[in-house]
C-alpha cells in the first residue's frame, strides 16, 4: 500500500535532516501525489533545508537539555508541554497514515502527540547507540529501522528491522567519475589523494592536525583535499596565508562530494552515522576520528562497529594532533592494507536502505 499522507519529524543536524529528506523522496518516488509534512524545531537548520528540498515544514518551540546549569533547563518542561500541544493540533489537522521520527528535538513531542491520538509511529535510528528520545518513543512505535546490529539493548527486539541508513544517492554514486573529479579539483590523476572531511561546520581537531603537520603533507607529494568547514574557514585561511600549500587544497565546503569521494585514495572523517553509512557505500580506506562532543559518545560506537570488523582505522580525538597525519600518510602508501580495508568496508554497505525503510513504513500504514 503506497503512503498518501505522512509526517516526518526531527532534525537539528544534517545527520537527521538528510535521511529524513531521503525517506520523503522515496515515498514521493513511489507515489508522486503523496502529501508529506515535516515537523522540526524552530530556529534549527531543518527550517531552511527542508523547504529547500521542496517540502513544507512546521516548527515547534523545543530545545534540548543543556549539560551545564542554565535557565533554559528550568523552562524545558513548559516548552515540552507547549510543543506536544502544538504537535497534537498539527497531527490532528494533517491526519497522516504514519508519523516517522528520525531523531532530534522535534521528534519527541511529535511522536508523543501522534501516539496519544492513536496514529501509528515509526522510528529511524541512525546511530550504534540509541538516543534517549528514541528509547522513550520505542515503546509505542510499530517499527524501528536501525543501521547497526545489537540495538536490542535499547529497543524491543520484535520491532527492530536492520535496514541501514538512508543516504543521498547523488553523494555516493562515484563510478566512472574519477577523471571528472581530478579535473574539477584541478588535481593530478597520477598522484595519491587524501580527503579530509569534518562535516559542514568543520572539525577543530582535524583542522589542527593538518596545520601542525602541513609541511610533512606538502613535502610528501600526496594531494590533500581539505574541507575545513564554515566555522573555521576565515581563521584557517589567515593561518596558512603566505605558506606554499602546494598539493594541499583548502575548501570551506565540498559541493560535489561524489567527485571528492571518487578521487580519494584515503578518507579521514568524523564518525557521524550518515558519514559512516556513506563511506561504506563509496568503499574507500577510511580513518575515523570520532567527535567527543556528542551525546553518549555515540560517534565512538559508530566507529567501533567498523573497526571491530577491520573495516576502518580509529584515531582518538585526543591523539589526532600527534598521530593522525602520520597514520594517513602511512596508509595511503600501503596498497595491501588499503585493499583489505576497502574489501571489509564494502561488505558493510547497505545501498537499498531507503527503499527498505519505506517498505517497512508502507507495511505499518497498511495495518
Amino acid at each position: 500500500m503506497k503512503i498518501e499522507r505522512a509526517i516526518i519529524s526531527g532534525g537539528g543536524t544534517g545527520g537527521h535532516i538528510f535521511p529524513a529528506i531521503a525517506i520523503a523522496d522515496e515515498i514521493k518516488r513511489r507515489n508522486p501525489n503523496a502529501d508529506i509534512l515535516f515537523v522540526g524545531a524552530t530556529g534549527k537548520m531543518e527550517m531552511e533545508k527542508v523547504p529547500d528540498a521542496g517540502y513544507p515544514i512546521e516548527g515547534l518551540e523545543i530545545v534540548g537539555l543543556k549539560r551545564k546549569l542554565a535557565l533554559s533547563n528550568f523552562l524545558l518542561p513548559f516548552k515540552i508541554i507547549k510543543s506536544v500541544m502544538k504537535a497534537r493540533k498539527i497531527v490532528r489537522k494533517f491526519d497522516p497514515q504514519i508519523v516517522v521520527g528520525v531523531g532530534g528535538y522535534a521528534s519527541g513531542p511529535t511522536l508523543k502527540a501522534a501516539s496519544m491520538l492513536n496514529y501509528p509511529t515509526a522510528l529511524q535510528e541512525q546511530n550504534a547507540f540509541a538516543g534517549k528520545t528514541n528509547k522513550l518513543l520505542s515503546q509505542k512505535a510499530k517499527v524501528i529501522c536501525v543501521a547497526y546490529e545489537g540495538l536490542e539493548r535499547f529497543f524491543p527486539a520484535d520491532k527492530i528491522v536492520l535496514t541501514g541508513n538512508p543516504t543521498r544517492k547523488d553523494m555516493v554514486e562515484t563510478e566512472g567519475k574519477q577523471q571528472e573529479g581530478y579535473e574539477f579539483y584541478n588535481f593530478d590523476s597520477s598522484r595519491k589523494t587524501i580527503l579530509i572531511i569534518g562535516g559542514s561546520l568543520g572539525a577543530k581537531t582535524l583542522n589542527e592536525s593538518v596545520i601542525k603537520h602541513i609541511t610533512e603533507l606538502r613535502d610528501s607529494g600526496i594531494q590533500v583535499l581539505w574541507q575545513c568547514g564554515k566555522l573555521y574557514y576565515d581563521q584557517i585561511s589567515k593561518a596558512v596565508e603566505g605558506k606554499n600549500l602546494g598539493n594541499i587544497k583548502l575548501v570551506q565546503f565540498i559541493k560535489r562530494m561524489d567527485l571528492a569521494y571518487a578521487i580519494a585514495d584515503v578518507v579521514i572523517s568524523r564518525a557521524g552515522a550518515i558519514s559512516v553509512s556513506e563511506l561504506c557505500l563509496v568503499e574507500k580506506p577510511t580513518i575515523l576520528v570520532p567527535s567527543p562532543n556528542v551525546a553518549e559518545d555515540h560517534q565512538t560506537k559508530n566507529a567501533m562497529a567498523l573497526v571491530e570488523k577491520d573495516a576502518a582505522i580509529l584515531v582518538k580525538d585526543v591523539d589526532a594532533k600527534e598521530q593522525l597525519m602520520a597514520r594517513a600518510l602511512s596508509l595511503v602508501s600501503n596498497s595491501d592494507r588499503c585493499i583489505e580495508l576497502t574489501h571489509n568496508i564494502k561488505a558493510l554497505g547497505k545501498p537499498n536502505a531507503t527503499q527498505e525503510i519505506v517498505d517497512e513504513l508502507e507495511k505499518v500504514a497498511q495495518k
